[in-house]
């Protein structure tokens, strides 16, 4: 259902409030430039420091703005079972196309417990669910035992997998690839996972380099392995400085040295230091971004 270049598109402040008109210029600049879908409210997004109003208005100009044009999978997860459910009726209210539900953070669920949580969301929300793991972030590992079980139902539809361990999501594949799509939830690993039968990527670098993940990605889908190993490998250094420090410190800064947006973050997310500021602005540079 989902595939390609999906951007897990930074929320833009002004002033201490989501800067509503840099975030519908965004959306444009995403589609103009062949991103496949979008994502509000992900990591990349600081969902972790919008209140709950916030988080839903970040999703309703999302839906407004992209008018259909691209799916729209809004990051609805939490660490409690019931918020995900009411960001999710939330969002399946205003028109979403699917939602992104990572894996419960803090509490370091059991894989029973994962499983409960993805599947309550789902007989309370039947809407497509992007389901992702993100141990580094959350201290709890989504096996793929436990992906095959949830991928038995229709609802569940793909993964953003940014464990960082190719062979996990290769079983994935293996043990649920005929019943669920894998995405990359790391950049740097987008051609090693459409090697092994993924489909796309859920990526943070498309915020400033849409163009070229979005090529990257159908030049492997046309069968084109040159060109896209190439875009690959262009990409790369780009790919690694966006986490020179915490994302997503380093493509926020970035897309507010390219004008695309204001420098503002919200704490604990601080400016980037002195030295890691430079090293990323040689990178920009080099890229003929800035």
């Amino acid at each position: 259902m989902f595939e390609g270049s999906i951007v897990a598109l930074v929320t833009p402040f002004k002033n201490g409030q989501v800067d509503e008109d840099a975030y519908r210029k965004l959306i444009e600049f995403q589609i103009e430039n062949g991103t496949s879908a979008i994502v509000p409210c992900g990591t990349t997004g600081e969902s972790a420091t919008l209140d709950i109003n916030e988080h839903a208005r970040v999703i309703d100009i999302a839906v407004e703005a992209v008018n259909k044009r691209v799916p729209v999978i809004a990051g609805t997860g939490g660490n409690s079972t019931s918020e995900a459910i009411a960001l999710s009726k939330h969002a399946k209210e205003v028109g979403v196309d699917a939602t992104l539900q990572v894996t419960p953070y803090y509490n370091k669920p059991t894989q029973e417990g994962l499983f409960r949580h993805f599947e309550a969301i789902l007989k309370a929300v039947p809407l497509p669910q992007v389901l992702y793991n993100v141990p580094g972030r959350t201290s709890v590992n989504l096996e793929p035992e436990t992906v095959a079980r949830l991928a038995v139902f229709p609802e569940i539809v793909a993964i953003k997998e940014a464990s960082g361990n190719v062979s996990q999501m290769a079983d994935i594949v293996r043990l649920a690839g005929d019943k669920i799509t894998l995405l990359s939830g790391d950049d740097n690993l987008t051609l090693p996972v459409l090697a092994i039968g993924g489909k796309g990527v859920i990526s943070v670098v498309a915020n400033i380099a849409p163009r070229d993940s979005a090529d990257l990605v159908k030049a492997w889908a046309e069968g084109n392995v040159a060109a896209a190993r190439g875009l690959f490998y262009k990409i790369l250094p780009l790919c690694k400085a966006m986490f020179f420090e915490t994302n997503p410190i380093p493509v926020k800064t970035s897309a507010a040295l390219m004008g695309l947006i204001g420098d503002e973050m919200r704490l604990p997310m601080c400016p980037m230091s002195p030295p890691n500021l430079e090293k990323l602005k040689t990178v920009l540079t080099d890229y003929s971004l800035i």
